[in-house]
């Protein structure tokens, strides 16, 4: 199984650059978020003639996730379970195939609302910490990946880019991170890149992407099961370097 995660930062802007990259790299399947455009909107047709079939949670300007696979799946989930029933922001599905139980996650930033907005981030870590913990009790075979809006050390982002009271770095969204790892999930690009220099998205400002000021905010978690089957897990850097690309590029793993 090959699969991917990009933040595509508005799919109506970015239909076309996941297409080429679908057609050259052709993973089983693709997560996206920050689709940025409500369900029944979302270009499914262009994704269907290269073979990819469509789950989509959308809202109207922001947020948004999707699902894009070759692959039979069945979808399970559409929203975090574990939050309040009245959370409108669409940030989470969850789907099963070849066994396996995928999540894709668009993990609040966490900087904006002030402390309400920095408690929300809390909220849904706690919910999503909850939702591994009871896959990975049923021993199911368990994949997330997202943009989790997190750097997980120092190592994950370039040098004078986040302030130590960001939402990306404060100790608590840390500890939250490692406690997923504590779990038994496995950071898929650290285990296979341990001392290298790894980011997957690199602001528009301040030319941070001619400097490679960037971070990485972007997993993918294994189960044990899976951890001790992957083969590859790499950010593919080349597309940050594309005409209007999204500020985030696509993370592979293999498996």
């Amino acid at each position: 199984m090959r699969l991917a995660t990009w933040n595509v930062n508005s799919i109506r802007q970015r239909e076309g650059h996941v297409c080429r990259w679908l057609a050259a790299r052709q993973p089983d399947l693709l997560f996206l978020q920050e689709i940025k455009c409500e369900t029944p909107v979302f270009p499914q047709s262009g994704f269907a003639a290269l073979g990819y079939r469509c789950a989509v949670v959308g809202q109207k300007a922001y947020n948004g996730v999707a699902v894009l696979a070759r692959v039979p799946f069945e979808v399970t989930q559409r929203a975090l379970p574990g939050l309040a029933a009245d959370d409108a922001q669409a940030r989470y599905i969850e789907v099963t195939a070849e066994g396996v139980a995928l999540i894709g996650l668009y993990l609040p930033n966490g900087n904006s609302g002030g402390p309400e907005g920095f408690a929300y981030k809390l909220r849904w870590m706690e919910a999503l910490r909850a939702r591994a913990a009871a896959l990975l009790e049923a021993e199911t075979p368990l994949v997330i990946a997202g943009d989790f809006n997190v750097c997980p050390t120092d190592e994950d982002l370039a040098r004078g880019t986040l302030g130590a009271d960001d939402a990306l770095v404060r100790p608590d969204s840390r500890a939250w991170f490692r406690s997923l790892l504590w779990l038994g999930l496995t950071d898929a690009v650290r285990t296979l890149h341990p001392n290298e220099t790894v980011y997957t998205f690199w602001d528009y400002q301040a030319g941070a992407w001619p400097r490679d000021a960037g971070l990485r905010i972007d997993h993918v978690l294994l189960s044990p099961d899976l951890a001790e089957r992957l083969t590859e897990a790499a950010p593919d850097r080349a597309e940050r370097g594309t005409e209007k690309a999204s500020d985030h590029v696509p993370v592979m793993v293999t498996f």
